[in-house]
């Protein structure tokens, strides 16, 4: 069977989105629905979220199929229409006799998953959607529509006291969203505090919340206020919501009810007077049906829940990001510093680790001009320790040095760790000494693949 990365052109008038006018869109409303070997249809609503169709609880569409992956294929709403995406399947995504790897898909035409059939298709008459009239928001950038969409909903809900969830892959900038809603909401004076629920053990999780009286722990010399109490009279940012424990969820859920918080080993309550920003690049519906994430606590969080488009979905924002990343650089750089052709090459690029990736791919191609679309294509092997020195190193700042570093060490680990095992997670996430769901993070981050077979 031949393999295609095929773009085929939209009937225009039921596929695109038509400009109104400076601030708002129409955007089609369609469906996308599924008929598996056997049973009903399934049938799920596509906007600017994007639906992942696959046999794992959680997909947004879960089949029952043995011949569809764990996660299968992915399909999205972008300004250039709707695009399926292959997610390394085991037996691929097939339009027609092609096995496809990306494909912008005509209305009505059908996508062969499997034993399974989906098609996507317009439902009923189509909506206007605002967009901001500015290309930022905050510290973030973009003029791309999805962009402006979400900026458009962001300066609403900043002005409001109500409890905002983003969603969004790693890398998308959740974090710069969450402190440009602090910095435009009425708490502006308060702190901003930041708690990322992936990056701290299970074990301190709730110290580290709702803090500790003396005494309270091994090691617990005195009282401490917990990042809740911290934020008081401003925002708290929860990364990585996903990863909260699921023990833990229920305290939470209690405090955001109650407005007050009780800290370990205490028996007096604490008002709690801060606004709760949370993201994470897990999907919590899904979550929440397989019993992995509490029901009543998504509902309280998610008051208002916006997705964050992956960077392959605005490609038109990468020369001003680009640009972005080079003047803050030391000294400053400008696009005449990166090789010829560069934007095209980084426009081409499917960005798995989306703007974080893009930011050290920039301080690659400045460091090493002559590799030219080596330093872009993830596939790159990184760098021998010591090849750039550390002068060369030193004209970046400190944190995206550190990060470049970093992001070499950990690609090159990660493959020959997975090579080692043969393309085996588990076992070489035992290996290395890390969790699984760790490790699956690591590789999404750094769009790492293995061929195995679906579990």
């Amino acid at each position: 069977m031949k393999e295609n990365l095929a773009h085929v052109s939209l009937p225009p008038a039921s596929s695109t989105l038509t400009t109104l006018r400076a601030n708002a869109i129409e955007l089609p409303t369609l469906e996308v629905g599924v008929t598996p070997p056997q049973g009903k249809e399934i049938v799920a609503g596509l906007a600017f979220a994007p639906l992942v169709v696959g046999s794992s609880p959680e997909c947004d569409i879960v089949l029952v199929d043995s011949q569809v992956s764990r996660r299968h294929c992915e399909i999205r709403l972008t300004d250039r229409g709707v695009i399926v995406r292959d997610l390394g399947s085991k037996n691929r995504t097939i339009i027609g006799d092609l096995a496809i790897v990306e494909v912008l898909l005509p209305l009505g035409r059908k996508v062969t998953i499997g034993g399974s059939t989906l098609t996507v298709r317009v439902v009923g008459e189509p909506s206007v959607l605002p967009l901001s009239t500015s290309a930022r928001f905050g510290e973030a950038l973009g003029g791309s529509i999805p962009m402006r969409a979400l900026f458009a909903r962001l300066e609403r809900a900043a002005a409001t006291a109500e409890t905002i969830l983003l969603l969004g892959a790693s890398g998308t900038g959740k974090e710069l969203l969450a402190r440009g809603i602090h910095d435009a909401s009425p708490r502006r004076a308060g702190p901003f505090v930041v708690f990322d629920c992936g990056a701290v053990a299970p074990t301190l999780v709730e110290a580290e919340l709702f803090g500790h009286m003396k005494g309270a722990f091994t090691g617990a010399q005195q009282a401490r206020a917990g990042l809740l109490e911290q934020a008081s009279g401003g925002t708290l940012f929860i990364d990585e919501l996903g990863e909260l424990p699921l023990d833990l969820q229920p305290k939470l859920l209690r405090a955001l009810e109650s407005r007050q918080v009780r800290r370990l080993g205490g028996t007096g309550h604490t008002a709690l007077d801060a606004r709760i920003v949370a993201a994470t690049h897990r999907d919590l519906r899904a979550r929440v049906a397989s019993g992995a994430f509490r029901e009543d606590l998504y509902y309280r969080l998610a008051v208002v829940e916006l997705t964050v488009p992956p960077l392959r979905d605005r490609g038109s924002d990468i020369p001003a990001l680009v640009e972005r990343f080079l003047s803050a650089q030391s000294p400053p750089r400008t696009l005449a510093d990166l090789p010829p052709n560069a934007i095209e090459m980084l426009q081409a690029h499917d960005w798995p680790g989306n703007v974080r990736e893009l930011r050290n791919t920039v301080a690659r191609l400045t460091l090493f001009p002559d590799l030219g679309e080596q330093a872009i294509t993830r596939s790159a092997s990184p760098s021998r320790p010591g090849e750039a020195g550390v002068g060369e190193l030193a004209r970046l700042p400190l944190r995206e040095a550190r990060e470049l570093v970093v992001e070499r060490f950990e690609r090159g680990y990660l493959a020959v760790k997975l090579r080692e095992h043969g393309g085996n997670v588990s076992r070489a996430a035992q290996a290395m000494g890390i969790s699984r769901q760790l490790l699956h993070r690591l590789m999404e981050r750094y769009g790492i693949r293995v061929d195995a077979k679906p579990r």
